[in-house]
């Protein structure tokens, strides 16, 4: 049998929080929302007056708690426990929306995703991302429930920092570099080929729509170069991962992601743009050519993607850090899906010549 996760509907409309209440009466008579505490301040006021209109119970607004973590995960549980909703809805990015996931998945609870960023494809997957409570990266786990509904506010995203949706393009960016690279494990199926053709489909979308819509958020607005992109990052990226399943994972990017994750200095840069690094680093893992790495990073320049260790805060690394950054990489799961071994020295000798690269061409 293969199954294909993701969510049950997928809604994008500018203003659409308005009437975000006659969404969740599809679901049950009272809600409890759980997300980022800017982004439940966004949200909150449009919701209050939905909620009232439609007769739903508010159940209140409660904070993720800063990190996707079994600890917040466990208070959560314990505070809808408490308060007994019939719906969790999730407010926010990528961490909050995992957690809440995760809580869902616990408490045998339907799951509404409202994004109010587009920096990752977490409300169109059943997966969350955990880390320990100081932010670095622990597991993927599948304790973790696929969003029944997820409400896309176009406009609501339009408001939040460009940067929230630089890293999106950079996190979806991944899905090619990495599917094309973990599907060679396995035997050609209609599912499989699929999803590598929608992972270049995104690409090359990003890479044409990626700056002017970047442009468009900066001023406060939306137009379609913006809503694909959205769209690209939120849902069809999460696609891409739902059709090739096992054959069409992360790999070695999201692998040296995690394992920059050691690193505190790191924590200030999203997932997406870390991420987009771990890319250029693979790209030296897999043996690219020094120029074809200079093109996508010329693409990074014009979006503003980090390509050097510097951009992202980390210098000054020594021996040992190397040494625990090879170490640490090549154990996290995703770095198994490369077609080939990878040692701790492969790992080094990628991130440094990655960042290598990156700096001469700062240099230039």
């Amino acid at each position: 049998m293969y199954t294909i996760p993701g969510p049950a509907k997928y809604v994008r409309e500018a203003g659409l929080l308005e009437e975000v209440g006659s969404y969740i009466k599809e679901f049950g008579d009272s809600a409890l929302f759980i997300g980022g505490k800017r982004a439940l301040s966004v949200v909150e006021m449009q919701v209050k007056k939905s909620l009232d209109a439609y007769k739903i119970e508010n159940k209140g607004f409660e904070w993720y708690g800063g990190e996707c973590s079994w600890t917040q995960v466990e208070r959560l549980s314990q505070i809808v426990q408490d308060k007994k909703p019939q719906v969790i809805v999730a407010v926010g990015g990528g961490k909050a929306i995992d957690t809440v996931k995760a809580v869902a998945f616990a408490e045998k609870l339907p799951v509404l995703a409202i994004p109010t960023i587009a920096a990752t494809c977490a409300a169109a997957t059943p997966i969350a991302i955990m880390y320990d409570d100081e932010g670095t990266f622990t597991e993927i786990s599948h304790r973790s429930k696929a969003p029944s509904l997820v409400l896309v506010d176009s406009d609501v995203i339009a408001k939040a920092s460009y940067r929230f949706l630089v890293a999106g393009i950079g996190d979806t960016l991944a899905k090619w570099f990495e599917s094309s690279a973990s599907v060679k494990k396995s035997q050609p199926t209609a599912l499989n080929r699929s999803a590598v053709k929608l992972a270049n489909e995104l690409y090359h979308l990003l890479l044409e729509k990626g700056p002017s819509a970047i442009e468009t958020i900066k001023q406060g607005k939306v137009d379609q170069s913006v809503n694909d992109v959205i769209d690209s990052i939120i849902l069809i990226s999460g696609s891409v991962s739902g059709y090739g399943g096992d054959d069409c994972r992360t790999a070695a990017a999201h692998a040296i992601y995690s394992g920059l994750t050691i690193f505190p200095e790191v924590h200030d840069t999203y997932h997406g743009e870390i991420v987009a690094f771990g890319i250029l680093s693979q790209l030296v893992l897999e043996g690219k050519s020094e120029e074809e790495i200079r093109e996508l990073i010329a693409f990074y320049q014009k979006v503003e993607l980090p390509y050097t260790l510097e951009d992202m805060a980390i210098k000054d690394l020594s021996a040992d850090d190397w040494k625990r950054l090879g170490d640490v990489t090549v154990d996290i799961e995703d770095m198994a899906n490369m077609p080939f071994a990878v040692t701790p020295d492969m790992v080094i000798h990628a991130v440094q010549g990655a960042d290598q690269i990156g700096r001469k061409v700062k240099q230039q």
